[in-house]
Order: structure tokens, then sequence, then C-alpha cells
């Protein structure tokens, strides 16, 4: 091969990759989130997302969208889908206020977990408060999404939630660094081991829906884990007084599930 078809083969080698990553970006939740509310009956409120923006018109249209109510007449018991493996490690972490979350991104690779053969690693995790999912019509007080992404941009979310009553370990490690936390602030707040997450449920619900925020990407692998933790009053409350946004709520309302099946994972030792 002559030097100007290696050059060439090179020039569509880096064009791709960059395509590659420019999609995978684009497919992710938004950093900035000052362009969308949370209220109802607003210009841009939840049910007017899809409006504001072209690349946004999957929160209007989609129909597999999430949150969704995971009501147990339509749960279909399996045990086949395997424990939910988490292999985790100690990596340097920053807390961003995006404008509606408080967001903890991860500098470098926390490590994955792996569904269906496929390994997702760990991007990042937020709050929302309160629950966006709801079990049998029940809301929580917080949810934790851990979202993943795998080799070929593809994306997985891990959902633990938790209602009010003894502090959540994890948060308690962050309490100080949240409360330091100011308007689209960012800072590093050193290692995070994100195995001090508790889930205490080999038992998840899995289904196929959508990111919760804009640009509300479907096709998203969702793990819900089925026992619902406990978190501080105070810990909710500062989580969102950290954001600054002057709102009570981050939480997307319930969306149809439509003809989607979830399922319950429960090993055959239950």
């Amino acid at each position: 091969m002559d030097k100007s078809s290696i050059q060439c083969f090179l020039f569509i080698l880096l064009t791709i990759i960059v395509t590659f990553i420019s999609c995978s970006n684009a497919q992710r939740e938004v950093e900035d989130e000052s362009e969308f509310s949370y209220k109802q009956n607003v210009e841009n409120g939840p049910e007017k997302w899809g409006k504001l923006k072209p690349e946004w018109k999957m929160c209007g249209k989609g129909e597999m969208q999430s949150p969704i109510d995971l009501m147990n007449e339509r749960v279909r018991i399996v045990s086949h889908l395997g424990k939910l493996t988490r292999n985790y490690k100690p990596c340097n972490a920053s807390l961003k206020n995006r404008g509606h979350d408080m967001m903890l991104r991860f500098e470098e690779r926390p490590g994955s977990i792996k569904i269906s053969g496929t390994e997702y690693q760990l991007l990042q995790l937020h709050w929302h408060s309160p629950s966006e999912h709801t079990i049998n019509g029940r809301r929580f007080a917080l949810e934790l999404h851990m979202v993943h992404e795998s080799i070929d941009g593809s994306m997985a979310v891990v959902t633990v939630l938790y209602k009010i009553g003894r502090s959540d370990s994890f948060l308690t490690l962050l309490e100080n660094k949240l409360s330091a936390m100011t308007d689209q602030n960012e800072f590093n707040i050193g290692t995070i081991d994100p195995k001090e997450i508790k889930l205490g449920s080999r038992k998840y619900y899995r289904y196929v829906g959508s990111l919760t925020t804009p640009p509300c990407t479907q096709n998203i692998t969702w793990t819900v884990v089925k026992k619902v933790r406990t978190v501080a009053r105070n810990q909710v409350r500062l989580l969102r007084v950290a954001v600054h946004d002057n709102s009570n709520t981050n939480a997307r309302p319930v969306q149809p599930t439509n003809k989607r099946v979830v399922k319950l994972f429960r090993p055959r030792s239950y």
C-alpha cells in the first residue's frame, strides 16, 4: 500500500471514529438542563419537551419512554436473566450541578456491569426526587440512576428506589461535598467506590425504555432493583437544595407502558 493510500485509509478511519463518538454523545442525557423544566403546564414542561428541539422529538412521540409504573399484574416472573454482576473499582470522580440534578461523573474507568453478555461501562450517576418509576402506582422519595454505556454506544441504567427511613450510607459519604455545591458548579471530590452503593436484593425488574431527560433516547436497558432501600429526609432535601433550581422535584411523569414486556428476575432458589 503506497503512502497516499495509507493516508486515505487513516482519514476514513478517523472520520468513522469521530462520527461514532459524536453520535454516541448525542444520544446521552444533556449536560445543561436549563432549557427544560419539570413544572407542569409551562412552555418547557415535560409535556412539551418533544417540541423544544428537533433532536428531542422522541420525548413526545416515542412509544418506549421511561419512567413507567412497574405494576405486578403486567410483570412476567423469570429466572433466566442471571444475577446482576457489578465489576466496579474505586476511581476519581467529580460532582456537577447540571441544572436540575446532581451528577457524580467518573473521570476514569470505574468498572462495568454485564447484561446478556454485553459489557457496559459505568459513566455517571445522578438522583431524582421523588422517584420517577413507581411500583403498583406508589411513588418513592428518591431514585438513583447509574448510567452505563457499551463499546457500541448502547446504554443501560441501573436504578435503586428509596423510601424515607435510615440514612443511605453512600449519600452520607457525599453530604459535605453536596453542602459545598453552588449554582452550575463542578469540582473534583476525590476517589469514589461505586461498590459502596448498596443494592440489597438479587431481584430486579428489567424492561426496555428511554432516558428520562432529553433527548429521551430509546432502546435503553433498564434494571430496577426490586428492594426499596431507605434514605434520610435531610439527605433528599440536601440533593434538591444543592441544585439551586428553586424546584421541589426533578421527576418526569410516568409514561405509557404500551405493549412492552416487564420482567421480574427471581433466582430459582427463591
